[in-house]
């Protein structure tokens, strides 16, 4: 069989390569073994060296949003009014203990997901705007 350890980006690029040659090989033949052995190495590279962090809150929820064709209104129940859904989803509030569980339970979106931090936004207030200031009043 002659599989090697996963420990270099060639390495990598090779397996990768093997892997295209093998998909849709048989499960039980040489050739199924072989790919099945090189997905388990290449998954353990990619979780070592290639992590993919959860999304952040607001994604994950705008992300179950678009896939349920659900509006802002649709999350009253889950998360409070109206104001307070804009204040979410425009990162001006966190999530309380009890969104993140109502969240979980009923969109299903992963609590690795909703316990993260949010994204910071910038404070417009402080943006320049590039206007200039009026004259002063004398």
């Amino acid at each position: 069989m002659n599989i090697r350890p996963i420990r270099t980006e060639a390495d990598y690029d090779a397996a990768l390569s093997e892997i295209e040659r093998l998909w849709g090989s048989k499960a039980g033949t040489p050739n199924g073994d072989r790919l099945d052995v090189l997905l388990v190495l290449v998954e353990n590279y990619e979780s070592t060296h290639h992590p993919i962090d959860p999304p952040d809150p607001v994604d994950a929820i705008k992300f179950r949003m678009e896939q349920m064709s659900l509006t802002r209104k649709d999350l009253e129940p889950l998360i409070g009014p109206r104001g307070r859904v804009a204040e979410v989803i425009n990162r001006q509030r966190p999530l309380s203990l009890a969104m993140i569980r109502s969240l979980h339970q009923k969109l299903h979106i992963p609590l690795e997901s909703l316990v993260q931090s949010t994204r910071p936004v910038a404070n417009k207030r402080f943006q320049r705007t590039g206007r200039r200031s009026a004259p002063a009043r004398r």
